[in-house]
């Protein structure tokens, strides 16, 4: 009887444990270039995975006379918890984020840094006080890290293509902060 009831124990405290799982640890900026990291007196609140497109127009390049090249229109993305679910959209002009409780939050970008060959770079950017409560009320500061994928088409675009867009994949993680 002592056995089956040792056993019992024993059983339930493994349940018990496996059942009790740590929190997520949160995202860490350690490994992360100066220019992109969050100043000191702000904590991480949320973090998004961004899935989606960004739009390239051809157009005629600044200051340079019959030249052209592709400029970033904006971005349509989904924006995923870590579990895969979504919990709201990136999109723009302006970058525009927002929650799907209806609050939003613009930026202006800080920073940036290199994302790697292929990727969007790295981005800092200071939020603009949120419109609606909830989700987005009081974030301070967005980065965009892990970025894949995103740059400028490869296809040509030249004085004969002026005009036409095109549509890139990209993915990034989004890292919400607020004051602390």
């Amino acid at each position: 009887m002592f056995i089956k009831s040792a056993l019992a124990a024993a059983a339930a405290l493994t349940l018990a444990a496996c059942a009790s799982t740590a929190p997520a640890p949160m995202f860490s900026q350690a490994s992360l270039p100066d220019a992109v990291k969050v100043p000191a007196g702000h904590k991480v609140v949320l973090e998004t995975v961004g899935v989606g497109e960004i739009t390239y127009e051809c157009r005629d390049k600044k200051d340079a006379a019959g030249q052209t090249e592709w400029v970033f229109v904006g971005p349509d993305a989904k924006l995923l918890d870590r579990a895969g679910k979504q919990v709201g959209k990136y999109y723009g002009p302006p970058a525009t984020w927002e929650a799907n409780d209806g609050s939003k939050v613009t930026g202006a970008q800080l920073a940036i840094a290199p994302g790697g060959a292929g990727n969007i770079p790295l981005q800092l950017v200071k939020a603009n006080p949120a419109t609606g409560n909830g989700a987005m009320t009081g974030i301070t500061y967005i980065q965009r890290v892990a970025t894949a994928g995103g740059v400028a088409p490869a296809a040509p675009c030249t004085p004969a293509t002026k005009g036409q867009k095109q549509i890139v994949q990209y993915k990034s993680d989004y890292i919400f902060y607020k004051a602390m």
